[in-house]
């Protein structure tokens, strides 16, 4: 009988995974990550995501299903992964995604190796997408969920290969709905309990407080510019501004404007009406390639640049080993560095980066 090690975050999906997994006959073990103690993020209380509760949860599931279940202390590598990349992504202008870099460092690396270390030739999680193998071309492909709604292909497309062949996404053929209803059936505790939208580390959305109490840090104010230079204002510290971004400027001016730079080294944010905010072309960094070896030539796809974003047809062309440039048909607005581009043919992921320059 084949082992599969289940990443259980106390939530349903995961739940609902290690059922659908120990239906099909794997012999399963269940794990929670233990990413940080919430006193040391200046938490007070537990939260929906990475709790007492939720550890509580996943061991009620996990004792249901007749599985052995562990907590593996993971707290130093997701401080630095995680934690160390948020800040350092805020204090250089860019708007990082921590749940990206979480699946990359933390389920998809770190659990891997205690996988291994357990004899597990899986790793199972409660993400919604799909994988397939392609006989043609040899290589495992990542597809997105069959719940077009659901599909999280987007914060997947650092998996390689390698990985791709000892992962299991048992809910990539299901919807949300289908999940809840094998939750209810089966007597889950966490049948109706709700996802969790926060970054769990900064659960109050309060990304410059948590980055301030982290590093000690005051962030110096500075001018707050407009498109030609002119001082408008003054800003509180640059890694309170992100592209795009309307709210909290502290100003007011006969037309909505918005950040469309965020300079470090100079400590401006530039201010911008909404046409400013929009550019066709990237470049990303610390790629990642699915579904060849390498890119040929220029190819055509569909790329999204934010999780919730519909793709866009657009042009990429690999520069080299870890560099793509993307051109949109069409411009795109508040393209941000620090976040990821991810390029589709279809429903597959053909991979993805990080952005680091726009124009």
């Amino acid at each position: 009988m084949e082992k599969a090690l289940i990443a259980m975050s106390g939530g349903v999906d995961s739940s609902v995974a290690a059922f659908l997994m120990k239906r099909r006959g794997y012999d399963c073990i269940g794990a929670t990550m233990k990413l940080f103690d919430n006193e040391n993020i200046g938490v007070e209380k537990e939260r929906p995501c990475c709790s007492l509760e939720d550890v509580e949860d996943a061991r009620s599931v996990a004792y249901k299903l007749g599985i052995p279940y562990y907590v593996f202390n993971f707290s130093d590598r997701f401080k630095q992964d995680v934690i160390d990349r948020f800040i350092n992504a805020y204090e250089n202008g860019m708007t990082p995604n921590p749940c990206i870099d979480c699946n990359r460092f933390l389920k998809f690396d770190k659990l891997f190796l205690r996988a291994k270390e357990l004899d597990c030739k899986y790793v199972v999680t409660g993400h919604y997408v799909r994988t397939e193998f392609n006989e043609e071309s040899g290589r495992w492909l990542l597809k997105k969920a069959a719940d077009a709604s659901k599909d999280q292909s987007y914060v997947l497309y650092s998996l390689t290969q390698e990985q791709l062949m000892h992962v299991q996404f048992p809910l990539g053929g299901l919807s949300k709905s289908e999940v809840r209803g094998i939750a209810e059936s089966e007597g889950f505790v966490n049948a109706k309990k709700r996802d969790s939208q926060d970054i769990c580390f900064v659960p109050d959305g309060d990304y410059a407080g948590f980055i301030e109490r982290t590093t000690g840090k005051k962030y110096p104010p500075g001018d707050i510019l407009s498109d030609d230079g002119k001082v408008l204002g003054r800003h509180n510290g640059v890694i309170r501004y992100t592209i795009g971004q309307r709210r909290g400027l502290g100003l007011s001016f006969d037309k909505p404007m918005y950040v469309s730079n965020v300079d470090t080294i100079n400590n401006t944010v530039t201010l911008s009406p909404s046409e400013g905010l929009y550019t066709k072309n990237l470049i990303a960094k610390d790629i990642n390639i699915i579904s060849a070896d390498r890119l040929d030539g220029k190819i055509s796809v569909t790329a999204k640049v934010r999780y919730r974003q519909k793709e866009q047809p657009a042009t990429a062309v690999q520069l080299d080993e870890d560099t793509l440039s993307v051109e949109f048909d069409e411009p795109q607005r508040a393209v941000t560095k620090g976040q990821s581009v991810v390029l589709y043919d279809g429903d597959m992921v053909v991979g993805g980066g990080t952005i680091v320059k726009t124009w």
